[in-house]
């Protein structure tokens, strides 16, 4: 550094341009944008999928038990945020739950599943079929849910929406002894809102030679009588009017756990509201003889419809014994005597296989015997198929032709009689809880459960009304409402709405109404009581605000977005959020 400069400021040159100067020389500089280092945007995956936004579409087979098995199946994932819709073209997935009692039944499965593939849809598979047969060729790279195991149906359909298959087979059971199935009080959909379908025991105790259902539903394994109670007390609380006991055979229902049949119906009708009826489902004869006495006085109970369901099979005792069904044809007539005579205007219900293998003309003109004694009103008329890995499947066959005729001759018996024309004129009181085929009618059934279409007049539905038979056919009547009569209400709530999710713990019906796709399943307790508590205090907001709109204090009033929703989100189980879907709703 030079000796002369004593300051950092001598530094500056004699030279040095002035403020006017450098000002000028700006207007001359044209300033460089700096190149910025391209930043790199992550992909989305192609195996990044989220669960519980797809739509699914479901559709069920068979009997009333896998019915209400399908149910149960639409709840659980709806609760978990998945959309259950009726359009097939729009789904995401299909959820096919099967029926493994006829080949028919499982051609159309079979075909479904074909359909689904064409059309590069997510496929799900569940109920008898691959229970009973999971090693089919069909089957392979497909999800499967157990019979058993329908309460894990949202981890298997995660998996499968991911790509994933995943199948759940096996038994459930406490401390080695099987169990009824998944619990009594999971989340589901009833068909019908105002039916309630429960499954009292699975599986039975008989070995008959053409079933296949026993391979997939097993031995007897019934539910505790309290479950089933409180299933039903639940139901009522929820609009229902109407429940449907069901099973593969009731009337051994707990013979496993030390209990019987009339001890759980007695213990039911204790529950049943006025006007609120019970229909009892199939049972086999063997085990209804046990009970004959208690039976007759339950099925005269106002409350309990005189309905039953008994299943012959056959005329002849000699089919019977190749069927192994362990009764006579003197037993099952037995049961029919008894309970019309102590049950006057009882419908008995009964099914019929034309070509079991070793039918004779002569075992076949038994059973058109036997139909023509009774002219039962409802009769299920089946012709033989073989189920593979059944002991029938291995006996030698009648031919095709010979099961189609006596089919064929079997049907024109039952439709050559007209069991209602009797009933013409007849005050009746029946329970209204169906719309017909055509749409023109309601459904309603007498005490009889036989079925009485009345006018589609809104306020009928769900009703207990009084009736004039004016019209009858094969497999109804017609009735006008009589005038001035009153029209009950059953329910002692209101129903739920057409799809909307029954038994969710700790979430009130007017929020599962305002939010019906919300993933409740996927929510801790504490975040569905934060929420009933946000939208509680969002309807009070609501209803102040209301009221302050007629006065000049309705400025001081908060948007509806306020805190207490977006505080109660902020709280929500991180995957719940991950979705969207709640903050979506509550923010509407």
């Amino acid at each position: 550094i030079p000796s002369d400069l004593e300051d950092i400021e001598d530094m500056v040159s004699g030279q040095e341009p002035t403020g006017q100067e450098r000002q000028a020389a700006r207007r001359s500089v044209v300033p460089r944008a700096r190149r910025r280092k391209q930043e790199t945007v992550e992909e989305l995956q192609a195996d990044s999928v989220i669960p519980g936004m797809q739509k699914i579409w479901m559709k069920t087979w068979g009997c009333s038990h896998n019915n209400s098995d399908g149910e149960y199946m639409a709840g659980q994932l709806a609760a978990s945020g998945y959309q259950i819709t009726e359009n097939p073209a729009e789904a995401d997935l299909w959820l096919l739950n099967s029926c493994t009692v006829k080949n028919p039944a499982e051609d159309h499965f079979r075909n479904s599943i074909k359909k689904a593939q064409e059309q590069e849809k997510k496929v799900v598979v569940a109920g008898c079929v691959p229970q009973a047969q999971p090693r089919m060729e069909y089957l392979k790279g497909l999800s499967v849910i157990g019979v058993q195991q329908i309460d894990r149906v949202v981890e298997v359909v995660d998996e499968a929406i991911k790509g994933h298959s995943v199948r759940l087979l096996g038994q459930k059971k406490d401390n080695g002894k099987r169990l009824g199935g998944a619990r009594l009080d999971l989340p589901k959909i009833r068909k019908n809102p105002l039916i309630e379908i429960i499954s009292i025991n699975t599986g039975c105790l008989n070995a008959c030679t053409y079933c296949k259902t026993k391979h997939a539903r097993g031995e007897l394994a019934s539910y505790p009588i309290e479950e089933l109670v409180e299933r039903a007390r639940q139901s009522f609380l929820e609009g229902v009017c109407e429940i449907w006991l069901t099973s593969e055979d009731t009337g051994a229902y707990g013979k496993d756990i030390g209990t019987d049949l009339p001890s759980l119906l007695w213990r039911l009708v204790e529950v049943i509201p006025e006007g609120a009826m019970l229909r009892l489902g199939m049972t086999n004869p063997p085990y209804i003889l046990e009970h004959l006495e208690e039976m007759a006085k339950i099925l005269g109970h106002p409350r309990v419809f005189a309905f039953l369901h008994v299943p012959v099979q056959s005329g002849s005792d000699s089919v019977l014994m190749d069927m192994k069904r362990e009764y006579c044809v003197a037993d099952f007539r037995r049961v029919v005597d008894f309970l019309k005579d102590r049950v006057p205007g009882i419908t008995i219900a009964t099914d019929i296989i034309c070509g079991f293998p070793g039918e004779t003309d002569a075992d076949f003109q038994e059973t058109l015997n036997l139909v023509k004694e009774y002219r039962f009103p409802s009769l299920f008329i089946n012709q033989f198929y073989p189920r593979p890995g059944t002991p029938a499947a291995r006996m030698e066959q009648v031919p095709a032709q010979v099961k189609k005729q006596r089919t064929k001759e079997l049907s024109q018996l039952f439709h050559s009689y007209h069991p209602y024309e009797h009933k013409v004129g007849q005050r009746q009181h029946v329970l209204v809880t169906e719309e017909s085929f055509d749409a023109q009618y309601y459904v309603a059934h007498n005490k009889f459960y036989e079925q009485v279409l009345v006018p589609k007049s809104p306020e009928f539905k769900g009703k207990m009304v009084e009736v004039e038979i004016y019209e009858t056919g094969k497999h109804f009547m017609k009735g006008r409402p009589v005038e001035d009569s009153e029209v009950f209400t059953p329910s002692i709530a209101q129903p739920l709405r057409k799809g909307e999710v029954s038994g969710l713990p700790n979430v009130s019906p007017a929020l599962r109404t305002h939010l019906p796709y919300t993933p409740w399943a996927r929510l801790t307790a504490a975040s569905r009581a934060a929420l009933n508590e946000a939208f509680r205090r969002r309807l009070d907001w609501h209803s102040r605000a209301a009221c302050a709109r007629t006065s000049c204090k309705a400025k001081r009033r908060v948007h509806p977005k306020h805190s207490v929703f977006r505080l109660c989100v902020s709280r929500l189980n991180p995957l719940v959020l991950g979705m969207g879907t709640l903050v979506t709703a509550l923010e509407m």
